[in-house]
Parts: structure tokens; C-alpha cells; sequence
């Protein structure tokens, strides 16, 4: 179908969105949900210029709001089907449920100013130690990142994209800015799948896809919610225990970025279940599907 046959099929649906039958209308929604992206535009063209009729608007928020929403459905399938998942693309991507029109490059780019930094300072001769030090000075000290401590549960603080803008995030959202800076450099450092908290574990070298977590040593975990500081696994422990949790290896072992991404679902299902939007609510919890 060209072009000038697509515009002719939607500006014919375009006129069926006041459509009394449903079952006219569902089917009318259908051949809108085919055309994908594609049919936004000129469905928010419309919204504009349909303000006297509410049902019709509300029918065009609808078609818009499951247009994106299967679009990211699409992308997270097909991102956790990588061998490789990128986390900054897996963030990203859970960024774009709420907000569609993101920029990916606005957010890569600022990102990668920190990366930029972080390089400059690093050399083959440092410890991880030393490394991570440097890591906390540019992230923290030279960013200005911090947590958001007047309000953890913002959903705002676990979106990507208003993370780096504010520079404020949550118990997941700095350790995902963390990782990804980390994992660029081809440090070894990794997400660790512990109740409560993202904390992370720096292994004693990098993990390939199919390594087996357990296979190499942890050298010592970190929380970039505390601005990096590093401790040891007795601490982890301690947590544990003051938590009363049951001991699970997992709550030790460096896990993958699917994981993190998951986690970084879960908080924003707690954020809004804290706010009662369950429609949000919904929707999160069949992109966690996604990943499970």
C-alpha cells in the first residue's frame, strides 16, 4: 500500500471515531493498532481539533495510549532477546512507556558526557577500588547526582530520561546510572537482585554471557544511593538479617541486566500502587511479563 492509499484508509477511520456500535468502533480501532506508530500523528491532529467532542477525544487518548504502549511491549521483547542486553537501552525503553516522545540522544548524550569524564581519569594501572573512587567523585561530586530523599517513590526519580535532568533518582535508578557507566569502561561491576535495594557487587573480573554468577569471586558491593560506598559481605548479611529475610545465594550474586530492568519495573508498580493509579499499575505488571 503507497503512501497516498494509507492516508486515504486513515482519514476514512478518522471519520468513524464517533462510531455509536462498538463493535464497528473495536474493529475500526484494529485497523488503527496496524498501522502502529505510523497512525499517531494524525490521530493527535485530530485530538486537537475535536475539543467539542469529549467521547471522541477520550477514543483518540485510548487509540494513541495502546498504539505506544504495544510499541514498547515490541521493543522490550525484542531488547531481552539480545545476548547482550544493553541496560541504558533497557532504561530507556521503560522510559519511553510514559514518556513515548522521548529523545533517545538527549539522554545518550548526557549520559555519555559522564562517561567522557570518568574515561579521562581512568588508567589500566588502578585498582577497582581506585576506580570506583573515581567513579563516585564524577558521578557525585563533579554531576551532582543524589537521591531524592524528600520523596524516593517519585515515579519521576525511576524514568531515565528525568533522572538526568533533575540529577535526583531512587534506590534503582542511581545504581542503573551507576552500572552504565561502570559496564562502558568494561568494569566489573553488576546489579546484585537483593529485596529492599539495588546494591551492586564488583567481581574479580568480567562476566561473559553464559558464566555461571557463582563463578567468580565478589571482591566487595557498593550502593550508589549512599554515594558509592563500598562494603563487605557481612554487611550484606547484617541486612539480611535486620530485614528478616531468608538467605538466598541470589541476595549475593551479581545478576544480569534483565534483572536490574525487572527490578527497575517493580519499583515503579510500588511508586504508583503508593499513589493508587492502578492503570499504571496494569500496564507495568504486563511489561514485567515481558521479562519473565
Amino acid at each position: 500500500m503507497d503512501e497516498k492509499q494509507i492516508n486515504s484508509e486513515l482519514n476514512a477511520l478518522i471519520n468513524l471515531l464517533d462510531e455509536p456500535d462498538e463493535f464497528v468502533f473495536d474493529k475500526v480501532k484494529e485497523r488503527f493498532f496496524s498501522y502502529g506508530l505510523e497512525a499517531v500523528p494524525l490521530l493527535e491532529d485530530v485530538w486537537d481539533s475535536s475539543y467539542e467532542h469529549t467521547q471522541v477525544q477520550k477514543r483518540i487518548e485510548g487509540i494513541i495510549h495502546e498504539i505506544q504502549f504495544n510499541n514498547v511491549i515490541k521493543l522490550l521483547s525484542q531488547w531481552k532477546e539480545k545476548a547482550e542486553p544493553d541496560l541504558l537501552a533497557g532504561a530507556m525503553i521503560i522510559a519511553k512507556y510514559h514518556y513515548p516522545e522521548m529523545k533517545d540522544k538527549v539522554v545518550i548524550d548526557k549520559i555519555g558526557r559522564i562517561i567522557q569524564d570518568v574515561w579521562l581519569e581512568l588508567n589500566d594501572n588502578l585498582t577497582f577500588l581506585e576506580k570506583i573512587k573515581i567513579l563516585n567523585h564524577i558521578i557525585f561530586d563533579i554531576h551532582g547526582f543524589k537521591p531524592n530523599k524528600s520523596d524516593l517513590f517519585a515515579p519521576s526519580t525511576s524514568y531515565i530520561n528525568l533522572m538526568v535532568e533533575s540529577k535526583m533518582g531512587n534506590y534503582e535508578s542511581l545504581g542503573i546510572l551507576y552500572l552504565i557507566v561502570a559496564q562502558s569502561h568494561n568494569i566489573p561491576l553488576y546489579g546484585v537482585d537483593l529485596p529492599r535495594q539495588l546494591i551492586m557487587a564488583c567481581t574479580d573480573k568480567l562476566i561473559r554471557p553464559g558464566d555461571p554468577a557463582d563463578k567468580h569471586d565478589v571482591l566487595f558491593y557498593l550502593t550508589a544511593h549512599h554515594t558509592g560506598i563500598v562494603f563487605t559481605r557481612r554487611e550484606v548479611e547484617k541486612f539480611i538479617e535486620q530485614m528478616n529475610l531468608e538467605t538466598k545465594p541470589s541476595y549475593f550474586l551479581p545478576c544480569d541486566n534483565i534483572t536490574v530492568i525487572r527490578r527497575l519495573i517493580n519499583y515503579l508498580i510500588l511508586s504508583y500502587e503508593k499513589r493508587g493509579m492502578m492503570d499504571k499499575i496494569e500496564d507495568l505488571k504486563k511489561l514485567k511479563q515481558v521479562l519473565e
